[in-house]
């Protein structure tokens, strides 16, 4: 192999790391954020898709509210690929095993109401999951993955409480 190649090799790096953190820990972490960080790209695509198709007498509030979340979530996507990187593990690119990136939009059709339902619920998923890898992280003494999870969670129960605002009667 040319000095080129194996220059452009790609590597984790995953072996030459000693952080205090096992690689078996670092690996089913990594693992966890992958699959909160492919939730996550679903959940930016859902709202910026809603974004362009809200419609109705709640269009201002949602169409602004929407821009918002899109934004933030798509700096969270860096966040949270960067931290799998950090553990020297690569930032999913595909779906892999176990990993679900399907995507059912239907917003045609949809209510303002609707689409607000189920980003709450879209969010609703993202808290339990965050919880439960921010546990294990904190379980497994990694207190960056966890304090970065915390964060996450600040803005996603905010979000559901600014969606829940619009649909409350």
């Amino acid at each position: 192999m040319s000095n080129a190649a194996e220059v452009l090799r790609p590597r984790t790096h995953a072996d030459d790391m000693n952080i205090g953190l096992s690689d078996a820990d670092r690996k089913e972490i990594a693992t966890g954020l992958s699959e909160i960080l492919v939730g996550t790209y679903r959940l930016l695509i859902k709202t910026h898709i809603y974004h362009w198709n809200v419609v109705g007498p709640l269009f201002h509030s949602i169409h602004v509210l929407t821009e918002e979340q899109y934004n933030a979530l798509f700096e969270a996507t860096d966040i949270i690929a960067e931290r799998v990187r950090a553990l020297g593990h690569h930032a999913p690119i595909l779906a892999g095993k176990g990993l679900d990136t399907s995507i059912e939009l239907k917003a045609s059709g949809r209510s303002a109401l609707e689409m607000v339902e189920d980003l709450v619920a879209d969010h609703e998923e993202a808290v339990r999951r965050m919880r439960d890898v921010g546990k294990q992280a904190d379980e497994k003494g990694d207190l960056v993955t966890a304090d970065m999870l915390t964060a996450q969670l600040t803005f996603h129960e905010k979000a559901l409480w600014m969606l829940r605002a619009i649909i409350a009667d």
